[in-house]
């Protein structure tokens, strides 16, 4: 059973980083596209970034220039980078395949932009 397991939230102040990861055990995480996904209070889960299999990768437009996605095959892990970190970005940000979704979500971890 594929278990994934995202770590590296945190709170911080707006403006802050931080760094965020996706480890993807019990199948590669290079079998298909990848993506990070958020979900606030009160507010449905949403895409946040995807990186293809071929390592093509997109943004939601609230994002972009902010955040980069990337992944180590060789580790399982996918990784997000977060810079210029706003208030509206808090959520709990989770993991999953993409464009479908073939695994149960795992906890996510939660991001909290405050000052």
């Amino acid at each position: 059973q594929v278990q994934l397991v995202e770590s590296g939230g945190g709170w911080v102040q707006p403006g802050g980083s931080l760094l965020l990861s996706c480890a993807v055990s019990g199948n590669s995480a290079s079998l298909y596209g990848m993506g990070w996904y958020r979900q606030a209070p009160g507010k449905s889960r949403e895409l946040v970034a995807f990186i293809a299999i071929g390592g093509t990768t997109n943004y939601r437009d609230s994002v972009k220039g902010r955040f980069t996605i990337s992944r180590d095959d060789a580790k399982n892990i996918v990784y997000l980078r977060m810079n210029s970190l706003k208030p509206e970005d808090t959520a709990a940000y989770y993991c999953n395949t993409h464009p479908t979704i073939r695994y149960w979500w795992g906890e996510g971890t939660q991001v909290t932009v405050s000052s």
